[in-house]
């Protein structure tokens, strides 16, 4: 009795804690985004009024679009350079641990260090086309960070660089999985190895493609830090994500309900993209 009382009696706090400042200002959230709130928080009830004016702000239509752009780039190439690197380490390569060190060592960071270092690095004033001019290649420019059409895939570039390790690293528990047996009976039979690759490893890796997917899009659906910290959704609104859009509403232009409508949107994506998959794992474990 006592024995089952007290780890209860422990984890109660944080439970409460959590149920008030994560569900309940979930809840108080969604109820905000059907009232008329702007500055401060305020109760008539208006439905889905600020639904409807959000959909016609040409700022979210905006934010949506660099969303895609930002979202498709980055899912794609972190899991491309994910499963390249996972390959290579896997070959049996002297000092694999240091390499899986390195590569996994961005993860340790937080986003507002990665967003400033690759602003100082990409800033044409101090960073690499300053170096390399005063290199010598006085005709190299790389002002990406400036340029309003190219500005978005410079948070491509930093969000790819943070996240790729932690992919790798998936990809290379994946590797190790594989049923070696399989393995060793197409290299009787003569495959090469990029036809094992092909065939037999990568296609059990579907699982991992799964795992990986839903954790990239929820990085990018919320993502706000690094784009803060990298060009502060600059120049202009080239770079504005949804978080960025919300903030922006809410404690900027003090249209509290119109931030809070497009913050429970934001949940609802990433909803979309994550009980799916939980509900997948859970009636795995049910039927396993």
């Amino acid at each position: 009795m006592k024995a089952g009382f007290l780890p209860k009696l422990l984890i109660t706090p944080s439970a409460l804690l959590v149920l008030v400042c994560v569900y309940g200002y979930i809840m108080f959230t969604i109820y905000l985004s059907f009232t008329a709130s702007t500055l401060m928080p305020q109760y008539e009830w208006v439905g889905t009024a600020n639904y409807h004016r959000l959909m016609g702000l040409e700022n979210w239509s905006v934010a949506l679009s660099n969303l895609w752009v930002f979202a498709s780039l980055y899912i794609v190439i972190a899991m491309a350079l994910g499963l390249t690197l996972a390959i290579l380490i896997d070959q049996k390569v002297r000092a694999e641990s240091g390499l899986r060190s390195v590569f996994l060592y961005p993860m340790a960071l937080s986003f507002i260090v990665t967003g400033t270092a690759w602003k100082w690095l990409l800033d044409p004033g101090v960073g690499l086309e300053h170096t390399m001019q005063t290199l010598g290649w006085s005709n190299f420019t790389f002002g990406w960070i400036k340029d309003s059409e190219m500005a978005i895939y410079c948070v491509v570039i930093a969000a790819v660089w943070q996240t790729t390790g932690f992919v790798m690293a998936m990809f290379l528990a994946g590797l190790r999985g594989v049923d070696s047996e399989q393995i060793n009976a197409a290299r009787l039979d003569g495959a090469k190895s990029w036809q094992i690759y092909q065939r037999i490893i990568i296609p059990q890796l579907g699982p991992v493609f799964i795992s990986a997917f839903v954790i990239l899009a929820h990085m990018a659906i919320k993502s706000y830090d690094l784009v803060i910290a990298l060009t502060n959704g600059g120049p202009g609104r080239s770079t504005w994500l949804p978080s960025v859009f919300m903030y922006q509403y809410t404690f900027t232009r003090n249209e509290m309900a119109v931030g809070a409508a497009s913050s429970v949107l934001m949940l609802v994506a990433i909803g979309v993209v994550v009980l799916p998959y939980l509900y997948g794992e859970m009636r795995k474990v049910k039927n396993g």
